[in-house]
């Protein structure tokens, strides 16, 4: 793959499907409500027991703001993203559970946080890249990095045992983006990106319309899903993550 790749960027550079010679930049603002549901376990010498993130816990949805910038030259477009993701909530146990060596037990009224950083770095090569149709047509494969910086807790407010765990991971993706642009000033996007590794697997997709009634400024909204599931030495994590966005982008 290392010796095939520099051919590939020749290639596309000598040869691009339709490809637009202008460079663009994009910066987007936008703000995310995500709704959780899974499970998850801190383990300890092997030992612990899965909690159900909205019948044990009754986790809220994450609502924040997140960011975007991207870089357009030619058939390729490079993209660094960012979304926070902060779940919490509090429920009275109806069965007791192990959590990183501690045991919760029934009638505890306990508090969990998943508090993450969500960091994705991307680069899209339009392999179609059509702007003289109808509508203008770019679809491509994408290649990604997610890093993923996060604290998962479990605290009982009865007992005062509180255990957490916390770690920072790297997964890179491989998928695609497509962009439709219906008119001037109106346009469909697409992503989907996917790795598994290890008993680890991580979907990462969305999609979104962006309008612009006014050039190089505009609104956009979508939605977007992520089912990750994690087992590591002390953490296993089954969840998914999806919920609508909304925002305003600036291109120059």
């Amino acid at each position: 793959m290392k010796k095939c790749f520099p051919m590939l960027l020749l290639l596309a550079l000598a040869f691009p499907l339709q490809a637009s010679a202008d460079e663009m930049v994009s910066l987007k603002v936008g703000y995310q409500e995500l709704s959780p549901s899974g499970n998850f376990t801190g383990t300890e010498n092997g030992i612990g027991t899965s909690v159900d993130i909205e019948d044990d816990l009754n986790f809220d949805d994450s609502e924040d703001v997140t960011a975007e910038a991207a870089l357009q030259l030619g058939p390729f477009r490079l993209s660094a993203g960012y979304l926070p993701l902060k779940f919490s909530g509090t429920g009275e146990l109806t069965q007791g559970f192990f959590f990183n060596g501690e045991n919760y037990t029934v009638g505890d009224t306990v508090r969990g946080e998943i508090d993450v950083d969500l960091y994705d770095v991307g680069l899209t090569w339009y392999l179609v890249n059509f702007d003289d149709l109808p509508v203008r047509l770019q679809l491509g494969p994408e290649i990604a990095v997610k890093v993923v910086d996060g604290d998962l807790s479990v605290e009982s407010r009865t007992t005062g045992i509180r255990e957490a765990v916390s770690g920072t991971a790297a997964a890179p993706t491989i998928g695609a983006r497509a962009r439709v642009g219906i008119s001037d000033f109106i346009a469909l996007v697409g992503r989907v990106g996917y790795i598994e590794y290890d008993d680890n697997t991580f979907l990462d997709a969305d999609g979104q319309i962006e309008i612009s009634p006014i050039p190089l400024v505009g609104i956009y909204g979508g939605y977007r899903y992520l089912d990750i599931d994690i087992d590591e030495s002390d953490l296993v994590l089954d969840a998914t993550f999806e919920g609508p966005y909304a925002g305003a982008f600036l291109r120059f």
